[in-house]
């Protein structure tokens, strides 16, 4: 059975090792040891905390036997999007392998929705891998519209990603 829970303030270390390890397992083996490492760098256990600790930042997990086996994060907006719309971001949404396609994601994606209207945005907006279909379909099933380009940096290394946007 799946439940799920809000992160709280000394979640920094779950977030992490969640964060870093289904990044890996989803994306590790597109890049060099090094670009991977200076990627992750940045995502120590004590930066997760501190976001956590960022009244505009709201992290929901998914657990399974009560592990995390995916989470979502949203946050205010910091992609270059154009706006005049109050708005945030689903910064990220990822799920271990054996838990995708058993509902997670969609649980995870209207909590976004919902949590991102509840806090006054008319948009929320993500970049999503160009190389990633099953993303990019999922994303459009919930009213996620593709925009415009975009570089998504892992090291110095560019990876196109696309911007999308959907109306709340």
């Amino acid at each position: 059975m799946i439940t799920y829970r809000d992160a709280g303030p000394g979640d920094g270390a779950v977030l992490g090792g969640i964060a870093r390890a289904t990044f890996i397992e989803t994306f590790g083996s597109l890049y060099s040891i090094a670009n991977l490492d200076a990627f992750l760098a940045s995502g120590t256990d004590a930066a997760y905390g501190a976001e956590l600790a960022d009244p505009e930042i709201a992290v929901h997990f998914a657990l399974s036997g009560g592990n995390p086996v995916g989470f979502c994060k949203i946050g205010r907006l910091k992609l270059p999007a154009e706006t005049r719309e109050p708005a945030m971001e689903l910064r990220q949404l990822y799920i271990f392998r054996p838990w995708q396609g058993v509902g997670i994601a969609d649980v995870l994606t209207r909590w976004a929705l919902d949590t991102a209207r509840a806090r006054g945005a008319h948009e929320i907006w993500l970049s999503v891998f160009t190389e990633n279909p099953r993303a990019r379909r999922f994303y459009a099933r919930h009213g996620f519209v593709e925009i415009a380009p975009y570089r998504f940096m892992v090291g110095d290394q560019a990876d196109e990603d696309v911007l999308c946007r959907a109306i709340l």
